[in-house]
């Protein structure tokens, strides 16, 4: 069967036209696109960064609720921007309509540069580690070789290849690339589905595990500290929450998406919020609190409480596929928002090409794979992203507050999602993420101004590509 998707006459390209896009994600892909992309490794090492500061099974899922709640009211906001605006870039297009092209531009580029690059790289070598942790030859404690005190081992060999293969897929249609997306999205939602099921049918867990601890839950503890150890246990939470915005890239890819994508977003955080409740009930099953709080990698601790050690081992497996499954969906919807950048001639002329009969971004693809292999190899992919973190929530915060601003700029745009809530959920979050922003400001300044000089060191590149249009003009 031809893989390639059925283009409707009205989208059938003139011999002399420019290719274009072709519309080829439904529903169903749109959401699973979305929970991939979210659901990477997160999930399976956060749980200890919780239970410390709040280690009452209260607290401990209340925090998950919340932390799912809050980034709700930023997807009602993001989804009414997503029916005005229904093209490939998605919230790269939001901040340039609602604050112009320079802060667009800083965001693109903090995505290249860092965020999506060195999550791609991340991922894939995560992917391969995990995958090292089954089959010893893929171990990262076998070196490769070395230069300049960088170790690459055969991981990061793996982790190379697995961008390689993400990247020439994507290349190759529309429909290959979200047929990967898929296949490893139901294999690691089957996975999941299989751990919390045979972990409270067969698994040796208590039920004692959930009772609150025999001292009150506040006893002790004063509101400052209670709200210091919430916003601590917040920061892990809206970590693994993050990706959710990756479906707005691809909305020029998106069937009827002034629809679709409105409601992907709020459908597959829910689904989300599901998995992630039903995986920290499996381990709290498996595991005390105090003992979670011991755990870096949580679900082998738990794998291996419920079942036994050997149960770990394959468990690795699971997050192998999660963190694959996750590195697909970034490398198929980050290049959509390249490929923006160049059609506003902001960035990389040649990536602003749609291949003529692949109809994808394929040199955008390229590119994109090109500098996340080389951030493998640099081994400074996990330090550059702490970096930036400040700035994508601050890209969060300025989107939300943009769709304020364009109901007072734009109040002529058509918009067939209108924010849930509005004005008050989408306040809640501009106040949670200020809090937010300022706490990170106070507690880790270094990380923050690094994070900022990373992205303004950009500037020079927009003025250059400033230039060129106004001398094509």
């Amino acid at each position: 069967m031809d893989p390639s998707p059925v283009v409707a006459a009205s989208e059938v390209v003139p011999d002399q036209a420019k290719p274009t896009l072709v519309r080829g994600l439904g529903l169903l892909d749109s959401v699973l696109l979305l929970v991939s992309g979210v659901i990477g490794s997160s999930i399976f090492l956060t749980a200890k960064d919780i239970a410390g500061p709040l280690p009452q099974p209260l607290l401990f899922f209340g925090v998950w609720v919340f932390g799912a709640l809050i980034s709700l009211c930023a997807c009602f906001a993001f989804a009414e921007l997503g029916s005005m605006f229904p093209d490939s870039g998605g919230q790269y297009v939001y901040l340039r309509e609602a604050y112009g092209d320079l802060v667009a531009f800083l965001y693109g580029w903090m995505l290249f540069a860092v965020a999506n690059g060195g999550t791609i790289a991340a991922l894939s070598v995560a992917s391969a580690a995990y995958v090292g942790q089954v089959l010893p030859a893929f171990s990262q404690e076998r070196i490769v070789f070395a230069v300049a005190g960088i170790a690459v081992t055969r991981a990061h060999v793996l982790g190379l290849a697995l961008i390689a293969i993400l990247t020439v897929v994507n290349v190759l249609g529309l429909r290959w690339g979200a047929l990967l997306q898929n296949v490893s999205t139901w294999t690691k939602f089957a996975a999941m589905s299989a751990f919390v099921v045979l972990g409270f049918a067969i698994g040796k867990g208590h039920w004692t595990n959930f009772q609150p601890h025999s001292v009150s839950l506040t006893m002790g503890v004063g509101p400052a500290q209670l709200i210091s150890a919430l916003g601590v246990g917040l920061i892990a939470v809206f970590w693994a929450y993050d990706g959710w915005v990756y479906i707005t890239w691809v909305s020029g890819e998106v069937k009827n998406p002034r629809r679709n994508v409105p409601l992907a977003m709020v459908v597959g955080l829910l689904v989300v919020a599901v998995i992630y409740i039903a995986m920290n009930l499996t381990y709290v099953y498996a595991l005390p609190l105090n003992e979670i709080a011991k755990h870096e990698t949580i679900a082998h601790a738990a794998a291996a409480a419920l079942f036994s050690p050997q149960a770990a081992v394959w468990l690795s497996l699971m997050i192998a596929i999660s963190c694959f499954s996750a590195a697909a969906t970034c490398t198929l919807s980050g290049a959509r928002v390249y490929l923006a950048m160049a059609q506003d001639g902001v960035f990389f002329k040649r990536m602003a090409v749609i291949h003529p009969k692949w109809r994808t971004p394929a040199f955008s693809l390229i590119g994109q794979g090109i500098w996340a292999c080389v951030l493998t190899v640099s081994g400074r992919y996990d330090q550059l992203y702490t970096y930036v973190i400040f700035g994508m929530v601050l890209s969060y915060e300025l989107t939300v507050i943009g769709m304020f601003w364009l109901r007072w700029k734009r109040p002529d745009i058509p918009r067939p999602y209108r924010c849930t809530g509005y004005p008050w959920l989408p306040a809640i979050y501009v106040i949670a993420g200020a809090a937010w922003i300022l706490n990170t400001i106070w507690t880790r300044p270094l990380e923050t101004f690094v994070g900022i000089g990373i992205v303004l060191i950009a500037v020079p590149g927009y003025l250059y590509w400033k230039r060129g249009q106004r001398r094509i003009a």
